[in-house]
């Protein structure tokens, strides 16, 4: 399994933006797929958002147009700028990585937005 490490999570205003990173120990070229999860508790696990090795996106209807993942083969990393934040994003964001083969996991990163 390709091996992720998340950072770029802390503590913010309602309104306040952040920027999470996810970096892998490979190559992420021929990664099929890559997404952003947040899991908070007592709710269920929500993908945000994830991008093909193609560059292509999705988007969770509740952060469309607020959030954006993006991709820099170069580094091996995935990152996803989160503007506007509200108190109920507050989460673990975590990273997967998903092939026929693989299904990789990060450990993840808090994200608090206060209000």
């Amino acid at each position: 399994q390709v091996q992720l490490v998340e950072s770029g999570g802390g503590l913010v205003q309602a309104g306040g933006s952040l920027r999470l990173s996810c970096a892998a120990s490979g190559s992420i070229f021929r990664i099929p797929t890559i997404a952003w999860y947040r899991q908070a508790p007592g709710k269920q696990r929500e993908m945000v958002a994830l991008i093909t090795s193609g560059g292509s996106t999705n988007y969770a209807d509740s952060v469309r147009d607020r959030f954006t993942i993006s991709r820099d083969n170069a580094k091996n990393t995935v990152y996803l700028q989160m503007n506007s934040l509200k108190p109920e994003e507050t989460a673990v964001y975590l990273c997967n990585a998903k092939d026929i083969l693989t299904n990789s996991w990060g450990q993840g990163t808090q994200v608090t937005v206060s209000s």
